[in-house]
């Protein structure tokens, strides 16, 4: 029995993306966890993560308002428009969020 290796190629295409972005976009790869416990550490890299699951949970939001797909919006840019606009974060609303990351202001 042949395994059907191209059934399973967008997923995997999905979970590298996800890692590029994570070490690259994100910088995961230039962050040293300095923490001095392991239970700590750990910490550091769920927040890591929770910070990619975060923008691309606002590039769905801010997609599916507009009527796109979450492909057609840029991770880099969208973390961009997200760290910009961060510093004015009390002004906006959380239901705002999404605005901000298909670049409405």
């Amino acid at each position: 029995m042949t395994i059907p290796y191209f059934d399973y190629f967008d997923e995997r295409w999905s979970i590298e993306t996800a890692f590029a972005e994570i070490k690259t976009t994100l910088k995961g790869a230039d962050i040293v966890l300095r923490s001095k416990t392991p239970e700590l550490v750990r910490q550091e890299f769920w927040g890591l993560l929770l910070a990619h699951h975060v923008v691309r949970k606002l590039m769905l939001e801010a997609a599916l308002s507009r009527q796109r797909t979450p492909d057609t919006l840029s991770f880099k840019h969208s973390l961009s428009l997200i760290r910009r606009k961060l510093p004015d974060s009390g002004a906006v609303p959380p239901r705002g969020l999404p605005e901000v990351v298909v670049g409405v202001d």
